[in-house]
């Protein structure tokens, strides 16, 4: 259905339509973005491609053809620029109710045997690092230690920390109540972002796991014995061991996200 025209354009309800669809997702974006370093950076871009339909428009071909090369990559532009945070809201994507009804985990036994393994280990003055997979995308970590794939279990988490052990350096990780691997090498969060300096490397990998996966990172302390739980880039210390099966209990049975869109880009900006 034709409206009017501009020149030799032709606007139609489907184009009127088209346009607005496109104009409110571009303002919802600025809306989630704005106040943060991204939201100047997504400006740029917009800019860009307003003088790039302006120059078309008007036939002025020099503008015109340089930035139509840049628009040829703005999607390129906009994946590298904004990559922390698309991979955070995927990441809040991939937890939501829809997405756990794909990867659903029966965790009652493994959440009982993880605690009465911490339990223990503290008990003994011992240390630990146990990531317990929410999801996937773990693959590429589990390939840097030695794979066990073990029914979970207290004795054998036990052994696993024990300071004789050769496994004892390094992460755990859990996958649908399997021990994938252990001596496992986790990405570090930077040091800038964790304020307590009595935290150290353990707390650092913990947390900086919980910022790249989807995943719940148990974090026991071998110098203080507090138990720490790391979790969508943020972490928090548990009081007691009923504090940790809440904490648990809660995460793998239908939690929901709790963060908006746009307190992920105020972190992700915090953290840059």
């Amino acid at each position: 259905m034709e409206l009017f025209k501009i020149g030799f354009i032709t606007v139609s309800l489907i184009d009127v339509i088209d346009i607005l669809i496109v104009c409110y997702i571009f303002y919802k974006l600025y809306i989630v973005m704005r106040g943060t370093i991204a939201s100047q950076i997504f400006v740029g871009l917009i800019l860009i491609i307003i003088i790039s339909l302006v120059a078309q428009t008007f036939s002025m071909k020099s503008l015109g053809w340089i930035f139509s090369r840049l628009t040829d990559i703005w999607v390129i532009a906009f994946i590298i620029l904004f990559q922390p945070e698309i991979r955070r809201i995927l990441l809040v994507i991939g937890r939501t109710r829809i997405a756990r009804f794909f990867f659903k985990i029966s965790s009652g036994e493994t959440i009982n045997e993880v605690i009465e393994a911490v339990k223990e280990l503290k008990q003994r003055n011992l240390g630990a690092l146990i990531v317990i997979s929410r999801g996937g995308g773990l693959t590429s970590f589990i390939e840097t230690g030695e794979t066990l794939q073990a029914k979970v279990n207290k004795e054998l988490l036990i052994s696993i920390f024990n300071t004789r052990s050769p496994l004892h350096d390094g992460a755990v990780i859990i996958q649908n109540n399997i021990i994938e691997a252990a001596r496992c090498i986790l990405p570090l969060s930077p040091a800038e972002k964790i304020m307590n300096r009595k935290l150290g490397t353990r707390h650092r990998a913990g947390l900086g796991m919980s910022e790249q996966v989807n995943a719940l990172i148990i974090i026991l302390s071998e110098e203080t014995g507090d138990i720490s739980i790391a979790q969508d880039g943020n972490m928090k210390t548990c009081n007691d061991y009923e504090e940790l099966r809440k904490e648990l209990i809660g995460i793998f049975e239908g939690s929901d996200v709790k963060k908006s869109m746009k307190e992920i880009f105020e972190e992700m900006e915090e953290g840059s």
